[in-house]
């Protein structure tokens, strides 16, 4: 299944980007003066193959939980517990992510794949091995249905290994969580998203993105490690210390994206990956939040490089590795608020500037249609 998404994940179309740029020229406006966002829009015709591209709605945000073995080297002074009685908050509706998405008009999906501790349970679960190839959760409600977010259980295994200590992964759970996230962008599509937004929830997820980012990039661990939800100077110097050991320990080598994430990833980190790609085969865009997200977003990019068509970052985060990954997929953040709460909070502030670059395709007059005299 992974091979067949990432042999569907082809370059952006030329012609509909030279129409995109075209058009652009001949709107009732100064050439270039929408910045990012005409370049935005015509990356996003690429990606359709068509110009306009679609508008990019319905919205659907899929926010992937697991916990983390690392926890127990004191990275956080947060409990493991926090990432389940998060879910609780997701699903009943109380989270920021929560209020974003409604102001947002998105749907809002959880998808468990490595919690540790118990969740209420699913509306709709269906029991099946989440590496079997049948939908882990049944049929999706339609992406534009904004009652209760639901809550997918697909869980591969309940939270990773210590990485510091052990392999996060073995490669067969890592294939595990990244054809979970395929299967989920694929089932969100087929119900008529026209976006993905990335989520992500877990205790302590932030150690393992800073070695993911570290080992994809080669940076050294002090550059891409930062204080996740607000650690002290020695916590951080102790985070950073274990994130470089890590690295030492398992030597992981970046030309081999399942290996990385088997080695040093998380659960929701892996599934990110796959959402990313399940979106870049299916040609639909697919709004970055995070560190967590940019972490995944590199695995995906090792998996298939044309898969970063796809992506769009919706900020840039306060947490430094986010920079540092931003800057080796090149692609520029759209919203700059020094965010570092996760969950999808950072791309759904973002969508409506995706959506806005590509309404300006649809609904500008060219100065012909307006009547209105060019330079």
């Amino acid at each position: 299944m992974l091979e067949t998404t990432t042999s569907a994940i082809r370059p952006l179309d030329e012609a509909a980007m030279a129409a995109a740029r075209e058009l652009h020229g001949r709107l009732t406006k100064p050439p270039g003066s929408l910045g990012l966002l005409e370049d935005l829009s015509v990356r996003l015709a690429g990606l359709a193959g068509t110009c306009p591209p679609p508008v990019p709605e319905p919205a659907a945000v899929a926010i992937f939980a697991g916990d983390h073995g690392v926890h127990a080297q004191g990275v956080t002074p947060w409990p493991q517990e926090v990432t389940a009685q998060m879910i609780g908050n997701f699903l009943a509706g109380g989270a920021v992510v929560n209020a974003f998405a409604r102001q947002a008009g998105a749907s809002v999906t959880v998808v468990d794949v490595g919690v540790a501790h118990p969740l209420p349970a699913p509306e709709s679960a269906d029991p099946a091995d989440p590496a079997d190839p049948a939908d882990p959760a049944g049929p999706a409600a339609p992406a534009s249905d904004l009652g209760a977010p639901r809550l997918i259980d697909a869980s591969v295994r309940r939270g990773t290994r210590d990485l510091a200590v052990t392999a996060a992964l073995t490669r067969d759970e890592a294939l595990a969580a990244v054809l979970t996230g395929v299967r989920v962008a694929d089932e969100l599509i087929d119900a008529g998203a026209g976006i993905l937004l990335t989520g992500d929830m877990g205790i302590g997820n932030t150690t393992p993105a800073a070695a993911l980012i570290a080992a994809f990039t080669g940076v050294d661990p002090l550059d891409s490690t930062g204080r996740g939800t607000g650690v002290d100077d020695a916590t951080y110097a102790h985070k950073v210390a274990v994130v470089r050991a890590a690295l030492a320990r398992h030597t992981p080598d970046p030309a081999d994206p399942l290996g990385v994430l088997a080695a040093v990833g998380g659960l929701e980190h892996a599934a990110l990956a796959g959402l990313i790609l399940g979106a870049a085969a299916r040609r639909t865009p697919v709004l970055l939040d995070g560190v967590i997200a940019v972490s995944a977003a590199l695995a995906a990019a090792a998996f298939a490089p044309d898969a970063v068509a796809a992506m769009v970052a919706g900020h840039r985060s306060a947490e430094p590795g986010a920079t540092v990954a931003l800057r080796h997929l090149g692609l520029d953040p759209l919203i700059d608020l020094g965010l570092r709460l996760g969950e999808g909070t950072g791309a759904l502030l973002a969508l409506p500037v995706v959506t806005g670059a590509v309404r300006v395709l649809h609904e500008v007059a060219t100065f012909d249609s307006a009547g209105v005299a060019e330079k």
